[in-house]
């Protein structure tokens, strides 16, 4: 078994300190460790550094070498630009050389997982059903009707793998409504998408083959990386969901394997906050580095980051998130965290790159 992480950019709801050169996965968000570097300790024993292979903006490389030292250097893979995940995980597919029947793990860089012993038991179970040819994916058991996320829906009858059960998909549900969402939980067998898939190689090869080949060809047959370069603004943008899973479902070729191991995206400061609290046993959650200090008074559901060098004081604050850093501070209210992509946006329509 071997994984394939996926590393790109992006994390533009986590600005200011997520940014075009040195996005998300590289930041130290809920540790000392960044959240690429989590994400490949995670795997061991399972799968260990040898076994890591890293599918990554080419702009990132040297981050991915800094950050990852035990992990080969042939085993990083440099896309000439970010075409969403169904373009990196074929190229995945047809430029790491492992047996065709060798079970290949895919998932994202960022994700927070606080079971990480029964993640990797998880993984462990969805590997051997996907032995059969299975494509597998890990769904998240919700804690609630959330519209941010897609959902799987399981059908028939689940078959026990390593003592966890593995139902066939029905078909996968995009970012519903909230009254939608509740309407999926209240049939008992949806699963939250968590991005996270197993299967063998040539089982990903050949499915790609039928949904989505002006994808995966060109990059079988790229001889070079320049031939690389010149294909790869050509590609399709978009996800593996919807390139091959969606899809490959409605034929059944699909599985999930349902998992409670408390995790989350990661995708906005609200759900670092939500984190942050759940580590600890207070509604304040207060983070300072490269010299800032953080100071509260009488808030509560907060969140404070401080990376600016300097004093952060925040008096009485109720449901906010703030973040300082040398050249931008962000003040937004919890139920907002979603929109900060909205900042980002405005900074790129007016020209202001140095803040991206």
């Amino acid at each position: 078994m071997y994984a394939v992480i996926m590393a790109g950019g992006g994390g533009t709801r986590l600005w200011p300190l997520s940014r075009a050169a040195r996005p998300k996965p590289f930041l130290p968000l809920l540790g000392e460790t960044t959240l690429l570097q989590a994400t490949v300790a995670r795997l061991a024993p399972l799968i260990g550094p040898e076994d890591v292979h890293i599918v990554t903006d080419g702009r990132y490389l040297p981050l991915v070498r800094e950050q990852l030292p035990a992990v080969p250097a042939a085993n990083l893979l440099a896309e000439p630009m970010g075409r969403n995940t169904a373009a990196a995980v074929a190229y995945a597919a047809a430029a790491i050389d492992r047996p065709d029947d060798e079970v290949m793990v895919v998932l994202p860089a960022d994700h927070r997982i606080a079971d990480e012993a029964g993640f990797r038991a998880a993984l462990a179970a969805a590997a051997e059903r996907a032995a059969n040819g299975d494509l597998v994916t890990l769904g998240i058991t919700p804690s609630g009707p959330e519209t941010g996320y897609g959902y799987v829906l399981a059908t028939g009858d689940a078959v026990a793998v390593r003592g966890m059960p593995a139902w066939r998909v029905e078909r996968f549900v995009e970012k519903p409504t909230v009254e939608r969402a509740r309407e999926l939980l209240a049939g008992g067998r949806a699963s939250w998408n968590a991005g996270i898939f197993v299967w063998r190689r040539d089982a990903l090869i050949a499915g790609l083959r039928r949904h989505a080949p002006e994808i995966l060809e060109p990059l079988l047959a790229a001889p070079s990386p320049e031939a690389l370069a010149a294909l790869y603004p050509g590609l399709r943008a978009t996800s593996i969901d919807y390139a091959l899973l969606e899809p490959a479902s409605l034929e059944g070729r699909v599985a999930v394997v349902p998992v409670e191991v408390g995790w989350s995206d990661l995708g906005s400061w609200a759900a670092l906050l939500e984190a942050g609290v759940a580590e600890g046993d207070g509604t304040v959650v207060s983070r300072a580095e490269d010299g800032a200090e953080v100071l509260t008074v009488g808030g509560r559901d907060l969140l404070v980051h401080a990376a600016g060098g300097r004093l952060v004081a925040v008096v009485g604050l109720e449901g906010a998130i703030v973040v300082d850093t040398p050249d931008a501070l962000l003040v937004v209210g919890r139920e907002a965290a979603q929109d900060v992509k909205r900042i980002v946006d405005a900074l790129a329509a007016r020209g202001d790159r140095d803040r991206l």
